[in-house]
């Protein structure tokens, strides 16, 4: 476990809970001494969580917030993220509130903060390859799937795990994030990444074991496919325009354009050409094989030339200043 360098700093934890009356309690008496201030976040549960918390938690650091109406897992970690920004916390870490992660680990997320080495961590919980295998089959494929999505949407490439939900931000990091653009739902963790990249903000993944034990999910991945696919590929062009023609220009912002015109051109010419010689039974001329063959090669290079580039521009800067 990772030692905090800077005790002076305020550390605050937010628990959004719903549904979670069974573990809550254990996760909050978990929490150690570093944290100073524990939001419980009711996401209008119907079991009563806060109302639980509130009526039998003697731990002073909890307080307890009740949404009014059901705003989703993202909803109710902005809530939280506001409280600790109105409150001066330093530090706001996200922990759920059904017993998965651990919170002897917080530390372990903070401590990269602290120490100025990081703008927000997340947990990873493809480390250590000896504990993948607790993970279900059909979530383990549906990681590695969107963490592929992720990378091309959000731009950090060395990143994995995108919907795991254990993070840290830095206060002065998160007063600057548009909370009300933010997904509010199961796509709220990717979401987070994407508006970070926007800022430029460093991000780091902490490893974790992964732990499932009788916690029910609440996510189908039969529902979600097309949404989290139609959401990555809008976080992608915007992100694209953002860094490459709105805020900045170099060669990937030619390389890019250039590339998918001359891939579009290649296959399509190709394809036209074969397609009419292959009614006409007769054999494609080498000329027109050539014609289409050096545009699909050409244009897949500059695709990989920007792919490149955009992999070395992931942020390195950490955009909060270190009060140490």
């Amino acid at each position: 476990m990772s030692n905090i360098a800077t005790p002076s700093l305020k550390i605050a934890v937010v628990i959004p809970a719903y549904k979670v009356g069974n573990h809550i309690f254990g996760v909050i008496n978990k929490i150690g001494p570093e944290v100073c201030r524990i939001y419980v976040v009711d996401d209008c549960c119907p079991e009563g969580s806060g109302e639980q918390v509130k009526e039998t938690c003697t731990d002073e650091r909890v307080k307890v917030i009740r949404n009014s109406e059901n705003q989703g897992v993202g909803g109710a970690v902005i809530i939280g993220y506001k409280a600790a920004i109105a409150e001066g916390m330093d530090i706001i870490v996200k922990v759920d509130g059904d017993g998965q992660m651990n919170p002897g680990l917080i530390p372990d997320f903070v401590a990269p903060i602290a120490g100025g080495e990081a703008d927000y961590t997340k947990g990873n919980r493809f480390f250590d390859l000896e504990e993948i295998h607790v993970m279900p089959k059909m979530r383990l494929f549906g990681n590695a799937v969107l963490s592929f999505m992720t990378k091309l949407s959000s731009g950090y490439w060395d990143l994995f795990d995108p919907t795991n939900g254990y993070t840290a931000i830095h206060g002065d990091v998160a007063r600057y994030l548009p909370f009300n653009k933010i997904s509010h739902r199961y796509f709220f963790e990717t979401d987070m990444l994407f508006r970070l990249n926007t800022l430029r903000a460093v991000v780091v993944d902490i490893p974790m074991d992964a732990k499932y034990d009788d916690e029910v999910s609440n996510l189908k991945i039969s529902k979600i496919v097309g949404e989290f696919l139609f959401k990555h590929i809008r976080n992608f062009a915007k992100r694209i325009f953002y860094n490459y023609y709105l805020r900045d220009m170099s060669i990937a912002s030619i390389e890019l354009p250039l590339g998918i015109i001359m891939l579009v051109f290649g296959l399509v010419f190709g394809s036209y050409h074969w397609i009419t010689s292959l009614q006409a039974g007769v054999v494609t001329p080498v000329g027109t094989v050539m014609l289409a063959a050096l545009p699909v090669i050409i244009g897949l290079q500059f695709i990989l030339a920007f792919l490149a580039y955009d992999i070395s521009a992931t942020p390195r800067r950490p955009l909060h200043r270190n009060k140490n």
